[in-house]
């Protein structure tokens, strides 16, 4: 990987990585849409990218051209690029290093080299790798997102659900993997994306893996307009189920699923440590008498 020649100033302060991947991995463009909100909210500078000559089928994967008045004025590539966020004003105790791109169409091993050797270049201490999938899950229920991680204790401190699969995997599980193998703390978050509104953007689905780095971090983030996004885009997909009996019914069956599934886990002890994440990341406390 080649970064661009720019001063970074001072060192990385612990350094972690955020990465999210159109394609396959990207169900309503919710893990790209949650690399692009904190680019956009830090303001990060691009400080690198791959060649894509080496990972993209350019059939598959076409690049854009920008003509106006008859002129070409840009031909841009599809490729995977590093941008770098500095986040004093936001009140981050770290550095946070942007991982946008698209899934490689081949040299899948090669493309995860070289992202870790930038990565350990930039000696990050932590990976986060975002994916979102179709699943039977019901937009009016909070959107469910699991964990992958082979790092225990990064296990231990998450509070997110904890996911068992076997079966095909993008280049996320692919990248987690690498990152594990390259003895680099790292963890996916996937989001399941109601299949039945599959069409991006899913700004719930995004909003929810925002707060699940939160949980990662312990650190608010910058949310911006996500949760008045996410509460317009429900009541759009409300009004369209209630135009169609069968999506309604489909829905109402879905929502009785998740209810009974999440009944178990509706106890004192759950709401409580939910409650204490909530106060660790807005920098309040859970002890007793706290304000």
């Amino acid at each position: 990987m080649e970064f661009s020649d720019i001063d970074l100033g001072r060192p990385l302060r612990s350094p972690v990585a955020i990465a999210g991947f159109e394609g396959w991995n990207d169900a309503g463009e919710a893990a790209s849409g949650v690399v692009n909100h904190l680019s956009i909210a830090w303001q990060a500078t691009p400080i690198g990218a791959l060649d894509p000559e080496d990972y993209y089928d350019f059939q598959v994967n076409r690049p854009v051209i920008d003509v106006e008045d008859g002129r070409t004025q840009r031909l841009i590539w599809p490729t995977t690029r590093i941008s770098l966020a500095r986040t004093e004003m936001s009140g981050l105790p770290r550095d946070v290093v942007l991982v946008h791109g698209i899934e490689p169409n081949m040299r899948w091993r090669g493309f995860c080299d070289e992202i870790l050797s930038g990565l350990t270049e930039l000696r990050v201490e932590l990976v986060i790798v975002l994916g979102a999938l179709l699943a039977e899950a019901a937009h009016t229920r909070p959107v469910p997102v699991s964990v992958g991680s082979s790092n225990t204790k990064l296990m231990a401190d998450i509070g997110v659900g904890k996911v068992d699969y076997k079966g095909p995997t993008g280049i996320v599980g692919v990248l987690q993997h690498a990152c594990a193998a390259a003895d680099i703390a790292a963890a996916s978050l996937w989001a399941q994306v109601p299949h039945y509104v599959a069409q991006p953007p899913s700004p719930k689905a995004t909003l929810a893996l925002l707060r699940s780095v939160e949980d990662i971090l312990d650190v608010p983030l910058p949310l911006a307009d996500l949760p008045e996004e996410a509460r317009a885009w429900e009541r759009g997909v409300d009004e369209l189920a209630q135009q169609d009996a069968e999506v309604a019914e489909y829905v109402r069956t879905l929502e009785e699923a998740k209810d009974a599934t999440e009944l178990p886990e509706a106890s004192g002890d759950a709401i409580a440590r939910e409650f204490e994440r909530y106060l660790r990341r807005r920098g309040g406390t859970s002890e007793p008498g706290g304000s």
